[in-house]
C-alpha cells in the first residue's frame, strides 16, 4: 500500500471489502502453514478479519464502515503507529497476491474510500509452482521444512498405482457432445435480468469484461480434432494461466475466435510441456495483424456496429470495466491537444497505462495508421521487450514534439535512439516512463535549438574520429548608429588613396 500522506490513512476513513471466492478448509491450512511464516501472523489476522466483514455464505461487497473497527479489532493504537503498522500489514498481504487495495476519492465530502479486494491463497499445487514464493518461504523455514511441509499437502498415490507407468488415455466427454444448447433463439429477458443483479464494479477493480474475454467453450469448440495441438489446447480448460494469455494477445491484436483457433494451431506455439508460448504466439498474431490489415477493417465495421451497442448497454447498466491499473496522481501527464474534447485527464492517463500500443495508435489515428508507424513499434515491442505501458508512453511522448513544432515527422532512427536509452535506463515502468519524458523535456528547454540536425550529426561524426572541429571565426558585427564623414575628412582620404597608387607605380 504506497502511501506518502499519513493523514490520507486514518482510523476515521472509511472502507469496504470485496471478496467474490470463499475459504475451504484447504484455504485455511494454507494460510496458517505456507502464508503466515511469509508475512507473519498479524497479516494473516488481518486478512481474516477482511474476510470476515462480508457475511461467509455470500459474495460481493461489505457494508461501508470507518477503518476505526479494523484499528480496534486488531489491537492497534488510532495513532500514526498503528497506521504505519496497518499500511505495513496490508502491503505484505498485497505482495504474497492476497490482498488489492484501491482508494476512491468522493470530491463531494472532499474525501478517500478504501477498498480492499481480497483474492484466494494459491492452492498447494499453484503455490510450489510459482518460484518466488517458494523462495521466499525456503528463505524463512529453510528447505526441508518446505520439503516436509509439501508432503503434508498431497496425497500419494495408491500402492497398486506407485512406480507404474500407464499409457494415460483421456476418455471424458465433452459438454456439446451431451447437452445441446438451443441457440437460435436469444433469452434477452434473461440476460437483462442477470445483468440488472450483477454486483456493479467501481473502473479500474473489475476483470476483463465478459464480452470481450474469450472462454474456453469458444476455443475447443473451433478448434479442428485431428490437429496435433488438440490436447495442448484441451489442458487450456484447468490452466487458467494458459487462458490469460491467450485473451492478452487476441485482445492485443483484434484476432476473432477463429483467428485464435488458426494460430493456436501452428507449430512452435506450445513448448514440449504443453505451455502456452506467449512471445511465439505474439510474434505470430503480430504477422497475422499485419497480413490482413485491409481485410479486417471490413470486419471490424460490421463487428463494430453490434459490439459497440452491447458494450455501450453493458457498461451502463452494469459498471463493469476492464480490469485496470490505477495511476498516481503524481505521475499525470497532459492531455494531447486532439483528445482535451474526448476525454479528461484521468481517462487519458488510465489509457496511456492499460492499452495495447496498437490500440492507442488508432486514437490517434482515426483513419488507418501508417505502415512506417506500426514498423516502428513493432521492432521496439517484439525486439526491445519494452512493456505496453513504456510504449504508450514513448507515443505519447512523440505525440506531443509534432504539436509542439519540436519535431518536423517521427523516424525510425529518432524513435529507435529513444527506445535505446530508455533501454539502457532500465526504464520499464510507466511511472519511470513519465519520469524519463519530463527528464527529456527539461533538458531540451535547457540546450539551446541546433541550426540543423545534420550539422549537429556531422559535429558528433567527427568528434567521434577524433578530428577537432573548426574554430568559430567571429564575424565583425555592423554598428547599429553609423558616423557621416565630412568633406575634408573625405578629401584627405582621397589624397591618401592617390599617394598609396603611387607609390604601387613606383615599386
Amino acid at each position: 500500500m504506497r502511501m506518502n500522506n499519513m493523514l490520507h490513512f486514518t482510523e476515521n476513513h472509511r472502507y469496504c471489502v470485496y471478496r467474490d471466492f470463499s475459504l475451504s478448509p484447504v484455504d485455511d491450512k494454507v494460510l496458517g502453514l505456507i502464508y503466515q511464516p511469509m508475512v507473519g501472523a498479524l497479516a494473516v489476522a488481518l486478512y481474516r478479519l477482511l474476510a470476515e466483514q462480508v457475511p461467509l455464505e455470500q459474495v460481493g461487497y461489505s457494508a461501508i464502515e470507518q477503518q476505526r473497527g479494523l484499528f480496534l479489532t486488531m489491537g492497534l493504537e488510532p495513532s500514526e503507529k498503528g497506521r504505519t503498522l496497518l499500511i505495513e500489514q496490508a502491503s505484505k498481504l498485497e505482495a504474497v497476491g492476497l490482498l488489492q487495495s484501491s482508494r476512491l476519492y468522493i470530491p463531494d465530502g472532499d474525501d478517500y474510500l478504501y477498498e480492499y479486494e481480497l483474492q484466494p491463497p494459491l492452492s498447494p499445487a499453484e503455490f510450489f509452482r510459482t518460484q518466488h514464493l517458494t523462495l521466499l518461504l525456503r528463505d524463512k523455514i529453510g528447505k526441508f521444512a518446505v520439503l516436509s511441509l509439501r508432503e503434508r499437502f498431497f496425497c500419494a498415490e495408491p500402492g497398486d498405482l506407485y512406480g507404474l507407468t500407464y499409457n494415460k488415455e483421456n476418455i471424458s466427454v465433452p459438454f456439446y457432445e451431451i447437452f445441446e444448447l438451443n441457440t437460435h433463439s436469444i433469452d434477452y429477458e434473461l440476460e437483462q435480468a442477470i445483468a440488472e443483479t450483477s454486483i456493479a464494479r467501481q473502473p479500474g477493480m473489475k476483470t476483463v469484461e465478459e464480452e470481450d474475454a474469450l472462454n474456453y467453450a469458444d476455443i475447443i469448440i473451433r478448434f479442428p480434432r485431428e490437429s496435433v495441438n488438440r490436447v495442448y489446447v484441451e489442458k487450456l480448460r484447468f490452466d487458467p494461466e494458459g487462458m490469460g494469455v491467450a485473451n492478452y494477445v487476441a485482445r492485443k491484436y483484434d484476432l476473432s475466435v477463429q483467428d485464435l483457433c488458426r494460430l493456436l494451431d501452428e507449430d512452435g506455439v506450445f513448448d514440449p510441456s504443453g505451455t502456452l508460448l506467449l512471445d511465439e504466439l505474439q510474434h505470430k498474431a503480430n504477422l497475422h495483424f499485419r497480413q490482413g490489415k485491409r481485410r479486417q477493417e471490413e470486419r471490424e465495421i460490421a463487428y463494430a456496429k453490434v459490439v459497440s451497442i452491447r458494450a455501450e448497454e453493458t457498461s451502463q447498466e452494469t459498471g463493469s470495466h476492464q480490469e485496470e491499473v490505477a495511476v498516481q496522481m503524481e505521475y499525470y501527464v497532459e492531455v494531447p491537444p486532439q483528445f482535451v474534447n474526448k476525454c479528461d485527464v484521468h481517462q487519458y492517463n488510465m489509457m496511456l497505462r492499460n492499452e495495447p500500443y496498437t490500440r492507442l495508435l488508432k486514437t490517434f489515428f482515426p483513419g488507418a495508421v501508417p505502415d512506417n508507424l506500426l514498423d516502428i513499434f513493432e521492432k521496439i515491442d517484439l525486439n526491445y521487450k519494452l512493456p505496453g505501458e513504456v510504449i504508450n508512453v514513448l507515443i505519447h511522448y512523440l505525440m506531443a514534439l509534432l504539436t509542439s513544432g519540436g519535431e518536423q515527422r517521427i523516424n525510425r532512427n529518432f524513435v529507435d535512439a529513444i527506445a535505446s536509452n530508455m533501454l539502457m535506463k532500465q526504464v520499464n515502468t510507466y511511472e519511470k516512463a513519465v519520469q524519463y519524458i519530463r527528464d527529456q523535456t527539461k533538458l531540451k528547454e535547457k540546450i539551446p535549438a541546433q541550426p540543423s540536425a545534420a550539422g549537429a550529426g556531422r559535429g558528433r561524426t567527427y568528434n567521434g574520429r577524433g578530428i577537432k572541429p573548426k574554430p568559430e571565426i567571429p564575424i565583425v558585427q555592423s554598428s547599429g548608429g553609423e558616423q557621416s564623414v565630412s568633406e575634408e575628412e573625405f578629401a584627405e582620404l582621397l589624397k591618401m588613396a592617390e599617394r598609396m597608387k603611387a607609390s604601387k607605380k613606383k615599386g
